[in-house]
């Protein structure tokens, strides 16, 4: 089963860089890969998400926001595949 990871971030933010490196480093160990979306291309994205930045979508659902537990994100991944 393949899990969506969704990372959405803009370049400037110190929660950011932190979140990503969690995210990514988790998401390889499970093998699963996430996609990183910079919401500077967007106004929509912009308006929508830049208060809350970094957000962490699993499956088309908002998981996490400024911060990314590793332990948490784990648990969340590993529910999402034995689905």
């Amino acid at each position: 089963m393949t899990v969506s990871v969704v990372v959405l971030h803009a370049a400037g933010c110190h929660l950011c860089e932190p979140a990503i490196a969690t995210v990514d480093e988790v998401c390889s160990q499970m093998g699963l890969s996430a996609k990183h979306v910079d919401i500077s291309a967007s106004e929509e994205l912009e308006a929508r998400y830049r208060t809350s930045l970094p957000v962490v979508e699993i499956d088309g659902v908002l998981a996490f926001k400024f911060y990314v537990d590793e332990h948490d994100l784990r648990t969340r991944l590993e529910r999402q595949l034995s689905r």
